[in-house]
């Protein structure tokens, strides 16, 4: 990724030196990744918003009103993931590491898979 912001869902306070969430659903707070040239330029933080069963939609309105391009989960329900598609935030996926900057390092240089739709959680309390 040359250019853009890179949402990841976070425990915590977040940031680069942070933890991601397991699910983006359920975390804290988004970190946000502003790259320029392929360059980390700032990072920033967002409190995550309740929603309620069902209600999906919410993070992905909040990451679209933050002009987010990427995200990476490490799980993430059918429902906000045809969400995230469909406000055109390409989501990508790695659940084997727990800390954001590596994760954040691999989008950056083109080394993690955007999500496949047999990679995605069961319904209910996942989304």
């Amino acid at each position: 990724m040359e250019n853009g912001r890179i949402a990841v869902p976070s425990m915590g306070d977040g940031g680069i030196d942070g933890q991601r969430a397991g699910h983006f659903g359920h975390c804290d707070v988004f970190t946000f990744i502003d790259v320029e040239n392929g360059e980390i330029k700032s990072i920033s933080t967002i409190q995550n918003q309740e929603h309620v069963q069902g209600g999906c939609m919410v993070p992905v309105n909040l990451l679209a009103a933050h002009n987010v391009n990427a995200l990476i989960v490490g799980g993430i329900g059918m429902r906000p993931l045809a969400g995230f598609r469909q406000v055109g935030i390409d989501v990508y996926h790695d659940e084997k590491r727990a800390e954001i900057k590596p994760v954040v390092e691999d989008l950056i240089n083109g080394k993690l898979p955007v999500i496949d739709d047999s990679q995605v959680c069961g319904g209910g309390a996942q989304g």
